[in-house]
């Protein structure tokens, strides 16, 4: 009968055991907490529209009407639109460009996504660089 009783005593257990697992999840959590304060977070600076800098040289407009149809100038004071074909906009742009000229494009409101998107497409594909959109920075829906 004592053999019995030691084969049951001996048997082995299915069961984990969780205790050091909760020891160690308890000191990792004291030094998380305890380090957590030290740390600083980043600072980053994000530019704002309204302090942009200054453009180094003065930037060619291509501005799209309601109607889509296109219009080209030089932003400098007095500068009016001229109207351009829209097969005809690539050489227009590259006659008044340089290499560091940047070209902006100023699209109505009610031009649609795809017609500003044909329009920066073919100007990037024929070599403009330095393209980008106009907003109008004080909300209002005048131009100036």
């Amino acid at each position: 009968m004592t053999s019995l009783s030691n084969r049951r005593a001996r048997r082995m257990k299915n069961d984990i055991n969780v205790v050091p697992y909760i020891d160690v999840m308890l000191v990792l959590l004291v030094i998380f907490m305890v380090t957590a304060p030290m740390i600083t977070p980043g600072q980053i600076e994000l530019p704002s529209v309204g302090t942009a800098s200054e453009v180094p040289t003065q930037p060619v407009e291509v501005q799209i009407d309601a109607e889509g149809a296109l219009a080209i100038r030089v932003r400098e004071g007095g500068a009016s639109f001229r109207p351009i074909d829209k097969a005809n906009l690539l050489a227009e742009v590259r006659s008044v460009v340089t290499p560091d000229t940047p070209v902006v494009i100023s699209a109505d409101g009610k031009v649609p996504y795809e017609s500003v998107m044909h329009v920066m497409d073919q100007l990037r594909n024929g070599g403009v660089a330095k393209l980008g959109l106009l907003v109008n920075q004080d909300g209002s829906g005048a131009r100036k």
